[in-house]
């Protein structure tokens, strides 16, 4: 089935959003391109029922693109922390102070200079473009890839390029239906996201609701948990790590920032060490205390995208060497500070779980 054979595409979605859609989401009023922005990249990995919340505060506190340019990193990075993925954070600074450098202070229009901002790929860029200024340009997120393999039947994991090819060509086909009219194509952008996101999800879809049924391909020939097709999967890897909990007479809690590039960068986290070993080498090289007396306390299992983590947190009193107070990397933190730090979830779980 190709998309020109069902011309009547996006009317039908446009007329289960007008009903079923949703329309109260916070980015949406008012839906400036700021706003826009803002919600697309905490969209990704992220659900919107957990990102809202976020992006309230973060507007609160930032409401304009020149306010998060100016804004310090390490004030960028607190405001999202809890939402994991920190690299779209940090992107989304960088991309403000490129805004103000080479487009006034201002999103740009065109989609080839949204696409050149970090953090900004093609599907979010259209995805920009088609809300904020109803723009005619096709998305393919995560949602529209299941939608599409499903409505269309495509086999293949949808992440392959030469699948994620077809696919583009699709959603291209269907955005340039005489069927959407101009005017509304920041609703039919929003539309399939919603689909996706109520209807046509990975498990145990409402298929009798949705308004595409009578065509889709993946309901006909009965093959809807087959698509889209599975990643092809391996075990993620396994790693192992140490954390160090040092704190002072005064309860405060040594942080330790990370390096500017790799996992949780740029973040306030305890220091971390490959092994125990390492751990007590670390703690003699920067403190002063009792080592043997640390506390061991219940390991911390983390997933991130490519590999598993666990940490193995030892809590130690312990107090401060000099140098310290030199390394603008570490940090003696008092508990109702951290809260002004941009720190991982896990880390900070920890904290206020264990803090009492």
């Amino acid at each position: 089935m190709t998309a020109r054979a069902t011309p009547d595409f996006a009317s039908r979605l446009l007329a289960w959003f007008d009903v079923s859609g949703r329309h109260d989401l916070p980015w949406q009023h008012p839906r400036t391109p700021y706003r826009v922005w803002l919600s697309e990249i905490m969209l990704q990995q992220t659900q919107v029922k957990t990102a809202a919340p976020y992006f309230q505060r973060f507007v609160d506190a930032l409401p304009t693109l020149r306010d998060l340019a100016a804004a310090p990193l390490d004030d960028v990075l607190a405001l999202w922390s809890g939402l994991g993925y920190y690299a779209r954070a940090r992107n989304l600074h960088a991309a403000a102070k490129r805004c103000v450098e080479l487009h006034g202070g201002e999103l740009p229009r065109d989609l080839d200079a949204l696409t050149a901002l970090p953090g900004v790929g093609r599907s979010t860029a259209a995805a920009i473009a088609s809300q904020a200024w109803n723009d005619r340009h096709a998305i393919l997120d995560g949602n529209v890839k299941r939608v599409m393999s499903r409505y269309h039947g495509i086999e293949g994991y949808p992440g392959l390029p030469a699948i994620e090819k077809k696919l583009w060509a699709l959603v291209d086909a269907h955005v340039a239906s005489p069927q959407l009219p101009d005017k509304r194509l920041a609703d039919y952008t929003q539309a399939q996201m919603d689909l996706g996101a109520t209807l046509c999800t990975r498990s145990d879809p409402a298929c009798v609701l949705c308004p595409l049924q009578d065509d889709c391909v993946a309901r006909r020939e009965g093959r809807i948990a087959e698509l889209p097709t599975p990643k092809p999967g391996k075990a993620p890897p396994q790693k192992h790590a140490h954390v160090l909990w040092a704190e002072d007479a005064q309860g405060r809690i040594l942080m330790l920032r990370r390096p500017p590039t790799g996992i949780w960068a740029s973040l306030w986290t305890l220091p971390q060490t490959e092994d125990a070993d390492a751990a007590r080498d670390w703690f003699q090289a920067h403190l002063t205390g009792d080592y043997a007396a640390a506390q061991s306390l219940p390991p911390i299992d983390h997933a991130f995208s490519h590999y598993k983590l666990r940490l193995q947190p030892l809590r130690v009193r312990a107090e401060p060497i000099a140098r310290i107070g030199d390394n603008d990397d570490l940090r003696w933190v008092a508990r109702d500070e951290l809260t002004s730090l941009g720190i991982p979830a896990p880390i900070r779980k920890l904290l206020t779980n264990e803090g009492a």
